[in-house]
């Protein structure tokens, strides 16, 4: 065979082992997401099933709680049978979660009283309604919640019923047995609880779009049907259990298949057109080349082409990477500048930025080695950061998940130092996790480093847990990420930029573009006509907003918190600074009723303070879930009258309303919601 006919058979069978390599890389991934997929959803059950488990058992505990501490009192009515209805209903005005209470005496145990069972429960308008079980009609002694706890000589939640004798819905009791003196089995205490807010709980579970919750009892009946959804009778789902105590209940969770793993297919899908294209265009691309072979031996040729080639791969990967500034006009919390400068025609390092949900998804990697190899390995490395944060709110985890899926694959021995962030764009919270890459600059009033855990870098060791951080972000904090081409970069004395002429070069309050540019500035002037060795990345982080929110603890120790939270949102606002010190003093007037008076003695509470900078002025708000209060309801103080004659109270509303411009009370929620507000 003659190197003319050799040719072709090496182009065939390069376009086989380019098909084989394809579909088995496609069909790796798809296992790999695939078992990713089911994890992530059987932990998702797990952490949604046993959050709900906890909140029935806080109900069924308060039921059972009320039940045991009356235990005694109706222990001691046994003798005035009188006197158990107040016990009835003493259970029920005290513990909101009864629907209804009785005392249901054992039949015969008193002559003078066959049959006995005062009934208290509450109606909708919250009153207390009493009534009587021992009736024909109810024939409460053969009832299973009469029965069974005699039987048991214990408490016993009984199987759900419509009690169409007394509270008229839909419930389970609780029950336990009273014994009199002698020992003797005299009665029996019930708190019953209405199932609709079962319904409401399970119904609020919305681990993925299809999925939904059903109780049944220990005998297998339905407390909590599942709802209709649609879903194809045919498609398979994943049921996740959990039992609910003593009671006997079970949570199942159904998540259908397709909810779990139908993006996967459909990009799977995608993904296989796109190989067949892309064989295709191999194919193509070989026919080309054997067509041209002829016309393109000439050395000089192959390198046009191959300059033709990089030039392309260059535009490749810099459209991989977001590079119009600024990049979201529409927000104005947020500002942002970033650049890659390579070092070769294509090269390893990689930034991107997203927001979702109101997060700022943000990443700068840097690839191990330079070229092809490192370009072909920041492409992966960022389609997979781009797939995971799509639908992973953790970085720890997003970093996790990389760390699992380049490692599989890493037969180059190739490693990303990789930094990976979520910005809270409401609240200001940063997460972050770092591996093994340079640590960032927080840029506020001084300049420091990111405090982080260095990590290993993504690609070295499949399994690694890679441990998240979080800090908080203030207005007018920024955040300046780098790779290592930056403070390495060397003059042509092989002098390295390094960090000390970074953090210099960073001095000053300026928007994020100038920052880019001065730093770019320096480092060109700084390096003079020395070669570059290696990759530049500069990602720069802007944080702007005009909301804030602080949460305090009904403990008077937690005021010393407010006078930086008044100056960050002054700061953000049209107010001229020296109006801070008037605005924390109204606030904390404010606050300091809450945390007084709001709530009883010894029960902890909270208060939560929203500030949001507008555009005729800055509006506190401040919430709590304490007693009703209007403090607007209070009369003016005559402040000129004398201190016997002025009634005690009243003065810090009237230095409120002093303060501030408009004040303004409302319950809504069960809440008191005091809107304070400084015009500008």
């Amino acid at each position: 065979m003659t190197k003319k006919q050799l040719i072709p058979s090496k182009a065939m069978l390069l376009v086989v082992v380019a098909a084989f390599t394809l579909e088995a890389t496609a069909l790796v991934q798809f296992w790999f997401s695939q078992k990713g997929l089911r994890e992530e959803a059987e932990l998702r059950a797990e952490s949604e099933l046993e959050a709900t488990r906890y909140e029935i058992m806080d109900i069924i505990d308060q039921a059972e709680a009320a039940v045991r501490n009356s235990v005694w009192i109706a222990q001691w009515c046994l003798n005035v049978p009188d006197s158990l209805g107040r016990v009835c209903r003493r259970i029920v005005e005290d513990n909101p979660v009864v629907a209804g209470s009785t005392v249901a005496l054992v039949p015969g145990y008193r002559a003078d009283r066959p049959l006995f069972s005062p009934y208290v429960c509450r109606e909708e308008d919250g009153s207390f309604r009493a009534l009587s079980l021992a009736t024909e009609e109810y024939d409460y002694p053969h009832q299973e919640w009469f029965v069974r706890p005699l039987e048991l000589r214990e408490g016993y939640w009984s199987e759900p019923y419509i009690d169409e004798g007394g509270g008229e819905m839909l419930m389970t009791t609780y029950s336990m047995p009273i014994v009199d003196a002698k020992g003797t089995q005299a009665a029996v205490l019930t708190a019953d609880i209405s199932l609709e807010w079962l319904k409401d709980l399970v119904g609020r579970m919305k681990v993925y779009p299809n999925a939904y919750c059903t109780v049944s009892s220990r005998q297998g009946q339905e407390m909590v049907s599942p709802p209709e959804t649609g879903i194809d009778g045919k498609q398979k789902t994943f049921v996740y259990d959990s039992e609910v105590g003593r009671t006997g209940w079970t949570l199942s969770l159904i998540i259908p298949e397709n909810d779990i793993f139908g993006v996967l297919r459909r990009v799977g899908s995608i993904v296989g057109i796109l190989q067949l294209l892309g064989l295709l265009i191999i194919i193509l691309m070989l026919q080309s080349f054997l067509r041209s072979e002829r016309r393109f031996r000439e050395l000089d040729k192959q390198r046009e082409r191959i300059a033709g080639e990089l030039k392309i791969a260059t535009g490749i990967q810099m459209s991989m990477v977001p590079k119009t500034f600024p990049p979201f006009p529409e927000r104005h919390d947020l500002d942002m500048a970033a650049t890659i400068v390579p070092a070769k025609e294509v090269g390893g390092d990689l930034y991107d930025f997203f927001i979702r949900d109101e997060k700022l998804f943000f990443c700068v990697g840097d690839v191990s080695g330079k070229g092809i190899p490192a370009a072909l390995v920041m492409a992966v490395t960022r389609t997979t950061f781009r797939n995971l944060s799509s639908r992973e709110d953790s970085p720890g985890r997003i970093v996790t998940a990389m760390n699992d899926s380049l490692s599989s694959m890493n037969e180059s021995n190739m490693f990303v130092t990789f930094f990976c962030g979520v910005l809270d764009m409401a609240n200001g919270v940063l997460r972050y996790c770092n591996a093994g890459h340079n640590p960032p600059r927080i840029l506020t009033d001084a300049i420091r480093a990111l405090p982080v855990v260095p990590n290993l870098p993504l690609g070295i060791m499949q399994g690694f847990e890679y441990q998240e951080q979080e800090t908080p972000f203030r207005y007018d904090d920024a955040l300046f990420l780098y790779t290592d081409g930056l403070t390495e970069a060397e003059n042509a004395a092989h002098e390295q930029f390094g960090e000390e002429r970074m953090d210099n070069a960073l001095h000053g309050r300026k928007s994020a573009a100038n920052h880019l540019e001065n730093i770019k500035g320096q480092v060109a002037g700084f390096v003079g006509d020395a070669p570059q060795s290696d990759d530049l990345t500069i990602l720069f982080i802007h944080y702007l907003p005009n909301r804030f929110q602080i949460k305090l603890k009904n403990s008077i120790d937690q005021i010393e918190l407010l006078p930086a939270f008044v100056e960050e949102a002054v700061k953000a606002s049209k107010l001229t600074p020296d109006l801070s010190g008037s605005l924390n003093l109204a606030l904390e007037e404010a606050v300091t009723n809450v945390i007084m008076y709001a709530y009883p003695e010894g029960k902890d509470g909270e208060c939560c303070i929203d500030a949001e900078a507008k555009e005729d002025g800055l509006t506190f708000t401040i919430t709590d879930s304490g007693k009703a209060f209007d403090p607007t309801a209070k009369e003016e103080v005559n402040i000129d009258a004398g201190v016997a004659e002025r009634p005690i109270g009243g003065l810090g509303i009237h230095l409120v309303r002093k303060i501030m411009d408009i004040t303004e009370y409302e319950r809504k929620d069960g809440k008191n919601i005091l809107t304070l507000t400084k015009k500008y």
